[in-house]
């Protein structure tokens, strides 16, 4: 943002800041004038994660500690003004393995979150949500008035711990907006997720091992979504408001598998893997997002085609593969 940011000079808690998104929103935060503290899980090797050399990492004090302990958080949203709250487990099959720990780390970490913005007075609470809240598209486009539809363990903590967030609003006036993005890709992505997975493999001269290709996703570019969460942190009017972020456009996993191993210049040799597959009632099957609401209470639309997007993200990916494991399947 711009040197007249709103957020310029705010006093800001970023909870998830090593991370994929967390890392990019810190970024922007402190190059538009925000005092940013980031909210990190403690480690004994004292790693910052994405943020670890970062050209911002000496701009921004960092606190080390869980989201699943009260005090950590409270202490550390003293004198804060804005919360982005993005710590979670994300994974989608490690929900099947993990369940209990999906609760508590995003359900009970998101009670920790709004019950200490509320006894620190925090002035807006940016709640991530995501689009697997609603499950395979009844109707589309999707809009939030969409219902909620839990096909993973993952999913399932998540509409719980939103629907907690939007409680807190509902019954104390706590200040939470809830964003919800769309499929999220760009630098830095695990491979968990399926363009870095792609892109990964293309690098290496395929195959291209997948599960199923004919799902349909709504991918964003991640300085699209970090652009939405910061439009959500200062806009009017959007406290208690549920908030879809994405392109209204929609893309197989195969058609997106071709397009990156266009652009990479390898052939598309997809094959299929058992164990890359999600339980048959868990999967879901297309997601596209109507983000009119975004448009009309945020001023927000994505700005970076998705080709582009795809072409940024490749160059990112070939000049950071030794950061990979390729092939190995990321649960």
């Amino acid at each position: 943002m711009s040197s007249q940011s709103p957020l310029r000079g705010k006093r800001v808690l970023v909870t998830g800041a090593a991370g994929f998104i967390g890392s990019h929103l810190v970024e922007a935060l402190v190059e538009s004038g925000a005092s940013v503290t980031a909210l990190i899980r403690y480690n004994s090797t004292g790693s910052r994660g994405w943020l670890g050399g970062s050209p911002v990492e000496r701009e921004v004090a960092f606190v080390q500690g869980d989201i699943g302990d009260f005090h950590c958080v409270r202490a550390a949203m003293k004198g804060q003004e804005i919360v982005f709250h993005l710590a979670a487990l994300i994974g989608i099959p490690y929900s099947y393995v993990a369940p209990h720990q999906y609760v508590r780390v995003n359900v009970e970490g998101t009670v920790n979150v709004v019950q200490a913005a509320r006894e620190e007075s925090v002035a807006r609470v940016v709640q991530t949500s995501t689009s697997e809240v609603y499950g395979t598209a009844l109707r589309t486009p999707i809009d939030e008035d969409h219902p909620k539809q839990p096909q993973s363990p993952y999913s399932a903590s998540k509409i719980a711990s939103d629907n907690l967030a939007e409680s807190y609003f509902r019954s104390f006036g706590t200040p939470v907006v809830i964003v919800r993005p769309f499929n999220t890709f760009g630098p830095r992505q695990s491979t968990r997720a399926v363009i870095p997975t792609i892109i990964t493999q293309c690098l290496a001269g395929g195959p291209i091992r997948l599960g199923s290709v004919t799902p349909t996703r709504d991918m964003n570019y991640v300085g699209d979504t970090v652009d939405g969460f910061l439009r959500a942190a200062a806009a009017d009017g959007v406290v208690g408001e549920e908030i879809n972020l994405g392109s209204g456009e929609e893309r197989s996993i195969g058609e997106i598998a071709e397009m990156i191993a266009g652009i990479i210049g390898v052939p598309a040799r997809i094959e299929a893997e058992d164990t890359r597959m999600r339980p048959a009632q868990s999967e879901v099957f297309r997601l596209i997002a109507d983000a009119s609401k975004a448009q009309r209470l945020l001023g927000w639309r994505p700005a970076l085609g998705f080709e582009e997007g795809l072409r940024r993200t490749v160059d990112w990916f070939r000049d950071n593969a030794r950061l990979y494991r390729v092939g190995e399947y990321a649960v």
